[in-house]
């Protein structure tokens, strides 16, 4: 008896055509929300084929990621401002128009909340109207250094080596360290104990950067150059070696430079040094050292 009084009252607050609007408005809501998915996947097919297919000829490969990456951003934001104005529209006939008489209004309310979001992309521009930086390569910017994943309207992607993904508001962004600009300096310090000749080392680490230049010259700009003594340590005299690079290579020649060094220090017998200490028996034992 009862459910048939709960059955009657829901049948009377509801009439046919409630229901059948409901249902018709929940089905254009998930056609609508459907062919937002399929327009930001058929986009964004279309600027990766295009980028794809022309970068290399007019834009270089970095610059064509970075720009497609733009481009699929923004027809993100364009296809769910539209969609999301589909919907209002199915509860708020000439909503658009509502929203568009008080835009005044709203622009002043949102401006106060929004300054963040509009420095962000208004720096965003700058940093790809300057080519500041482009997907792809490595830098150092708001204090995170990794390489550059992608560049949106309002952030940067920024994956660190160690895989940790940064995503940093364009507005963060006052200073950027490029490495893929221009060449890099490989630099490499190694000691050697007071006793061992200094001019002889530098002869043999001489030899061993010719060599050394013969073997790695596609990565090679300049070099290597042995500056010289720059320091005297506790246990050794440090010997400095110089290298310009290729962009990013310049990690890959320290390595090899100390391994070369290693290398020709074994077989010359000089040693690596280590720290020394003297100590003194004032039992009247022998001194130890």
């Amino acid at each position: 008896m009862e459910f048939d009084i709960i059955k009657d009252w829901v049948i009377n607050l509801f009439t046919i055509e409630d229901i059948q609007r409901a249902f018709t408005t929940t089905l254009r809501i998930i056609a609508t929300l459907i062919l937002a998915k399929i327009m930001i996947s058929f986009g964004s097919q279309v600027t990766d084929r295009l980028f794809t297919n022309r970068s290399g000829k007019y834009i270089g490969d970095n610059r064509a990621q970075t720009l497609a990456g733009l481009l699929k951003s923004v027809l993100r934001y364009v296809v769910y401002f539209v969609a999301t104005m589909s919907i209002i529209e199915l509860f708020i006939p000439n909503a658009a128009k509502t929203i568009l008489a008080g835009a005044g209004i709203l622009g002043l309310a949102v401006g106060f909340g929004a300054q963040n979001l509009v420095r962000d992309i208004i720096t965003g521009f700058f940093i790809l109207f300057e080519d500041q930086y482009s997907v792809g390569e490595y830098v150092t910017i708001a204090d995170v250094t990794g390489t550059v994943e992608e560049i949106g309207m309002r952030v940067t992607k920024v994956r660190e080596t160690g895989g940790q993904l940064h995503i940093i508001p364009n507005g963060m962004i006052s200073q950027v360290a490029n490495y893929n600009r221009g060449s890099m300096l490989a630099v490499v310090e190694i000691g050697i104990p007071y006793e061992e000749n200094i001019d002889r080392v530098i002869d043999l680490l001489k030899a061993m950067s010719a060599v050394f230049a013969k073997t790695w010259t596609e990565d090679l700009v300049e070099g290597p150059d042995i500056v010289g003594v720059v320091r005297f340590g506790e246990s050794d005299v440090v010997i400095r070696i110089t290298a310009k690079t290729k962009p990013m290579r310049q990690w890959e020649i320290e390595r090899q430079l100390r391994k070369s060094i290693k290398e020709v220090f074994d077989q010359e017998g000089i040693q690596i040094p280590y720290p020394r200490r003297v100590l003194v028996n004032t039992a009247g034992g022998d001194t130890v050292a």
